[in-house]
């Protein structure tokens, strides 16, 4: 198997001459925890809390699933997309490709909320537009809850011992979009899309 990554180290590269650029490049685990959490609830709070849960049961299930498309698509085709240009292979470095050059630096395995924060409320006001607020909410507080999961399925497939059948399943499909293929296997928190789209590693 070829080696496809500079060090497999919990080590990095410096991005950005400027240290405040650098320091919002990088994020501890926890972060998108302490940020969104509360969020989700007070989503979940506004939706009803749990004695409307049947009326928020759909939507939030929708925004489960609309995440894990979205997480497959910009994966696959974003963080991916390679252009021509320096200045188009720099931000592919940028976004995605330092990753897979140092696939363990566990501060580069969340989304740092720099990026987080503003993709977050684009999408919400994307969604505004065509559903009226509590629709919104509702889909909003499992787009974000799928968000979640897959930061930290991302961070634990990377750094923890995993024992579970189901979680080491996910662990060996992202392994080898990193270590055998990573033209294949864009789902991290969950391998649906990639069967369906047919990216899916078939063992031999």
């Amino acid at each position: 198997m070829p080696k496809n990554y500079i060090s497999n180290k919990d080590e990095t590269v410096r991005m950005f001459r400027n240290d405040l650029l650098e320091s919002l490049s990088r994020v501890h685990w926890s972060v998108p925890l302490i940020i969104y959490l509360p969020v989700i609830a007070y989503l979940f709070y506004l939706s009803g809390g749990v004695f409307g849960i049947w009326q928020i049961g759909f939507y939030f299930i929708l925004g489960l699933i609309v995440w894990t498309f979205t997480e497959y698509a910009l994966h696959r085709f974003v963080f991916h997309y390679e252009p021509e240009s320096e200045i188009g292979r720099r931000l592919h470095f940028i976004m995605h490709g330092v990753h897979h050059d140092y696939p363990n630096d566990s501060k580069r395995l969340v989304m740092p909320p720099s990026v987080s924060v503003p993709l977050a409320l684009f999408f919400i006001l994307f969604i505004s537009i065509y559903w009226e607020i509590r629709r919104s909410i509702r889909f909003f507080a499992g787009f974000l809850s799928g968000y979640l999961i897959y930061d930290m399925t991302h961070y634990a497939v990377h750094h923890l011992r995993i024992k579970n059948k189901f979680w080491l399943m996910i662990k060996k499909h992202h392994m080898r979009h990193h270590y055998k293929d990573a033209t294949k296997g864009f789902g991290v928190s969950q391998k649906t899309w990639d069967v369906i789209f047919k990216t899916d590693f078939i063992d031999s």
